[in-house]
């Protein structure tokens, strides 16, 4: 786990120290640099700098392959792109990051995070015993929270 720790923490770092929140860096120089294969790369990636984490990924595979990473800094579309862009189906773990960023972000109190943590929680929803129907019902009740996120700014 320390390694993916480590290139997130990479990462991050050199986001921040950019002035236009953007970085672009070549995957296989990233898995040199860190001593891993390319598919660790993209598991970080994939779970770490995901839009519900407040990040745009754009890539290209192949020889001269890269990452661009983009925070999303435009915080007055950032709502209506999680609405947009926001999964049919939703994991807990899922709503649990998107809720960490956003409290991050001030949309929400520490109060209103936990709240939302809770009510969309598997147990919360355990009722719903088909996993597909609960994930589907967690992204409704989501679109309806970043909805009144929306209606409140």
């Amino acid at each position: 786990m320390a390694l993916t720790s480590d290139i997130e923490n990479f990462l991050k770092a050199m986001l921040e120290a950019t002035s236009d929140g953007m970085v672009e860096i070549g995957r296989n120089e990233l898995a040199v640099r860190f001593d891993c294969a390319p598919s660790q790369i993209n598991y970080v990636l994939s779970t770490r700098f995901t839009p519900l984490n407040g990040y745009i990924i754009e890539s290209k595979r192949g020889g001269n392959g890269f990452i661009k990473i983009m925070t999303i800094v435009d915080e007055d579309s950032y709502i209506p792109y999680l609405i947009k862009n926001l999964k049919e189906e939703m994991s807990q773990a899922n709503a649990e990051s998107l809720f960490k960023d956003l409290y991050k972000r001030g949309y929400f109190s520490e109060n209103e995070y936990l709240m939302a943590k809770y009510a969309t929680s598997d147990r919360a929803l355990a009722s719903v015993e088909d996993k597909i129907k609960r994930k589907a019902l967690r992204s409704d009740i989501i679109k309806y929270i970043l909805l009144s996120l929306m209606a409140r700014s």
